[in-house]
């Protein structure tokens, strides 16, 4: 919106030229997003918990975390607005891939929103029953994709892996339904991931800057033909997108840090999971997004397998308890040190997966 509105005025005034770089509004969209998350967050914890949207914890985990019973919830819900109005201050409004990620956000917030909603207001309920929010997750992602498919730029359904300059295989028409199932996988990832106090928030950050740069590189023919990663025209727009949503992020963990006066809920996570699969499709990185997202997939995988051994191996687990970051707190972990331990590995894997674009 500002580039529209300001950028024609810099005949006028020349130091208004600042406004067509990416560095620039990427920069105060970070900030936007921050001061916008700040300055909201007091207003909306307080209004949470007078309308006694309060967590609700399994009584099968952790004891510790009997205590976080009415820590208010639906915290996601500033995340969401704060990043959305900065990307609509900063962003180029006539980028398709900005659009399709705004809508990626808020598709998947809405169901986390509607599931968290249901959990309050009955408070005996799970929500969205797994069936019916399966399904929604579904059709949020396919739009999302045959958008990306249809609106995108050429070569969107090529593969590619790290190590390689090249494409491995152009999967056509097949693109579409694994692309669907990586979205829903990714959404889920970040919501499992989503059990102690600024684990997801942390994790999404350090994921969202190595996306910062991959979209940015991405976006441009000199950088990206340099590094031998596929040029997306149009892609490094979404640099500004990512740093908008990282403020916004970082506002929301200044309330979520241990003891969290503020959970994200399912409208944060599904959302925040949601674009990251997006945005890994978007610049042609859904393999590299194993890797980055190495600690979600750990944490999915985990109750992947607790869940399937247990019904093969009629009740045994090979976890204390799934997702992972439970079972290293029964075995005598505290809070702070699984999310601190956790981060660090996120950025391990953060820096691995960056580290792949100068060794192909």
């Amino acid at each position: 919106m500002f580039l529209e509105w300001i950028y024609p005025l810099v005949e006028f005034f020349t130091p208004l030229n600042v406004f067509r770089y990416l560095t620039f509004r990427s920069a105060y969209a970070a900030v936007t997003a921050l001061l916008i998350a700040f300055m909201a967050a007091p207003a909306i914890i307080e209004k949470l918990a007078v309308l006694k949207f309060g967590q609700s914890v399994r009584q099968d985990g952790p004891e510790t975390h009997l205590a976080k019973t009415g820590t208010p919830t639906m915290g996601g819900v500033f995340i969401l607005v704060s990043s959305a109005v900065s990307v609509l201050l900063w962003t180029d409004l006539h980028n398709v891939y900005v659009w399709i990620t705004l809508g990626s956000l808020l598709g998947f917030g809405a169901i986390g929103f509607l599931d968290d909603w249901l959990k309050i207001k009955y408070r005996n309920s799970d929500g969205v029953s797994a069936r019916a929010k399966f399904l929604m997750q579904t059709l949020v992602s396919l739009a999302v994709v045959l958008a990306l498919y249809f609106l995108g730029e050429e070569g969107q359904t090529e593969l590619y892996v790290p190590f390689f300059k090249n494409p491995v295989l152009d999967l056509g028409w097949g693109w579409i339904p694994l692309a669907t199932i990586f979205l829903v996988w990714w959404s889920n990832a970040v919501n499992l991931t989503d059990g102690l106090d600024g684990l997801a928030s942390g994790l999404v950050i350090m994921a969202l800057i190595a996306f910062t740069i991959l979209t940015y590189l991405s976006g441009r023919a000199d950088w990206s033909g340099y590094l031998g990663i596929p040029f997306v025209r149009g892609t490094g727009e979404l640099s500004v997108f990512t740093l908008a949503l990282i403020g916004a992020t970082v506002g929301f963990l200044w309330f979520n840090a241990h003891p969290a006066e503020v959970f994200m809920g399912d409208v944060g996570s599904l959302a925040l999971g949601g674009v990251i699969g997006t945005l890994a499709l978007s610049v042609k990185k859904e393999v590299l997004l194993f890797i980055v997202g190495g600690v979600f997939m750990l944490e999915a995988l985990s109750v992947v397998i607790q869940v399937v051994w247990f019904r093969l191996s009629g009740g045994k687990r090979v976890f204390r308890m799934a997702p992972l970051h439970h079972h290293f707190e029964l075995k005598g972990w505290k809070e702070t040190k699984v999310v601190v331990r956790f981060w660090i590995l996120g950025a391990l894997f953060a820096i691995v997966a960056l580290s792949t674009l100068k060794i192909q």
